[in-house]
């Protein structure tokens, strides 16, 4: 979410009323909602308050999914997804922290996944590029499925597989390899390293639709079938 803070609770001192504010909370498809105060971050000078309300659960996601792969300069991690907008943050996140990059999206993505920065993009439908990748420090994982299965076969022997979707099916048959499983928790000062990141261009989070609240139901349909950037619902 992201609005106004119109008011205050019992102890709260780092905000005033008129903040602009955003958050991964919950409840939020709503006029008005209650936010701890503990979750809660400024929206950075030149970000708009709308378009803020895309970022909170992915860029997120994405930054502690990359950071569970323990990748450092000089490695190679490949994020799954890579198009998708945990996908677009995992890989920010990983080339902040050095490392190189391989963007592994279908071949109908692959020129969308130019927009991601990666330093290489991998097709992960085509059997024949996923054998010929080199093996990876890491993987961080958005999409599971055979995808997952295939590709923790790519792991060098004390290297990490991380994924919110859970571990490959076939994880057992490679206990060299550490499968990391991520769910996202709120975090402000992350929030706001990726808010700053999108403000100041290094990294783009798409929006498809904006809706008035009352047709929130259209938009769930519309992210329900995939494929698009965020929807953001307007109260």
């Amino acid at each position: 979410m992201a609005g106004t803070v119109i008011k205050l609770g019992p102890g709260v001192e780092a905000f005033t009323i008129g903040n602009q504010v955003f958050a991964m909370a919950d409840n939020t498809y709503a006029e008005f909602c209650v936010v701890t105060a503990g979750i809660l971050a400024k929206i950075p000078k030149g970000l708009d308050l709308i378009e803020a309300a895309a970022l909170p659960l992915v860029t997120t996601t994405g930054n502690q999914l990359a950071s569970a792969t323990g990748i450092k300069a000089g490695q190679t991690v490949m994020v799954v997804g890579a198009v998708g907008n945990v996908g677009r943050s995992a890989v920010f996140t990983a080339k902040q922290r050095g490392a190189t990059v391989i963007a592994g999206v279908l071949k109908r993505q692959m020129e969308d996944a130019k927009s991601a920065s990666a330093d290489r993009v991998v097709a992960t439908d085509d059997d024949h590029e996923i054998a010929n990748l080199p093996l990876l420090d890491a993987v961080a994982d958005t999409v599971g499925g055979r995808t997952a299965e295939k590709l923790i076969a790519k792991v060098k022997p004390g290297g990490v597989y991380a994924s919110v979707v859970g571990a490959p099916q076939n994880a057992a048959k490679y206990p060299a390899v550490k499968v990391v499983p991520v769910y996202s928790t709120a975090d402000r000062k992350t929030l706001e390293f990726m808010a700053e990141a999108v403000r100041d261009g290094k990294l783009v989070i798409p929006i498809s639709l904006k809706l008035p609240l009352g047709k929130a139901a259209e938009g769930q349909a519309a992210a329900e079938k995939g494929g698009i950037g965020k929807v953001l619902l307007l109260a």
